[in-house]
């Protein structure tokens, strides 16, 4: 989301663990919008990466666009990296076409599995959606058993609507600010990072007296010397 700070995506290349890895650019929640895969490889296909993409919503033929056999070329990933956009067309576009097993057996191959906005809601049981109207739940790929709401500093509606669903029942979870990241080994969240300093995430749940609590997570700022910053609390 910060075209000028690459600190968050040298840290997901990193994640691989590999020289230069094979990362694939999943633009479903955009329509595979062109601009979009413009970008992804102006950023990844420097040389650095093995950049590739998918579409589903028509025939791409140029370099890096995949065609054949989809589910064994996302199977041999280091990276997959979904894109921004209506969470609900991504959804069931993929089901549509099996991804959804396919990213299952990726990330239980370890694959590294990540994205922003609608690519990082969808991994998760739960995710508030504000794409198509007001804020509303709607039941992801279930990878990780939690909750989840993005732009949580930038769209306080969204915030207040994510409150309201866990008070009536939502499963916990997390929400995440614009240059935040959460980072999940397994099922298990590992950390928080940011790619600068401000952001943070919160973990969010229904108290035992009916009350929402918002717990500010530790943050590690990527690039700093400083190894993390402390969580303000409860609010």
């Amino acid at each position: 989301m910060e075209r000028a700070n690459p600190r968050m995506d040298d840290f997901v290349l990193d994640l691989a663990g590999v020289g230069r890895p094979r990362i694939c650019f999943l633009p479903t929640a955009s329509g595979d919008a062109d601009h979009y895969v413009v970008r992804f490889y102006r950023r990844f296909g420097g040389g650095a990466t093995e950049p590739s993409h998918v579409s589903l919503f028509r025939r791409d033929r140029g370099a890096g666009a995949v065609e054949g056999d989809i589910e064994a070329h996302l199977l041999r990933q280091d990276v997959i990296y979904v894109g921004g956009g209506s969470l609900l067309s991504l959804l069931g576009t993929w089901r549509a076409h099996g991804l959804d097993r396919t990213l299952r057996r990726a990330w239980e191959r370890g694959v590294v599995l990540c994205g922003l906005s609608a690519g990082s809601l969808c991994w998760f049981r739960d995710a508030v959606t504000a794409f198509h109207g007001p804020s509303r739940s709607v039941r992801g790929l279930g990878l990780l058993p939690y909750s989840n709401c993005v732009h949580y500093d930038g769209e306080p509606e969204r915030r207040r609507a994510y409150r309201r669903l866990v008070a009536d029942g939502l499963v916990g979870g997390f929400g995440v600010d614009d240059g935040a990241a959460l980072v999940f080994t397994g099922a298990a969240l590992e950390r928080v990072v940011a790619s600068r300093p401000g952001p943070t995430a919160y973990d969010v749940r229904r108290g035992e007296d009916g009350e929402v609590v918002e717990t500010a997570l530790r943050v590690h700022v990527l690039g700093s010397q400083v190894p993390t910053t402390d969580g303000v609390g409860a609010a």
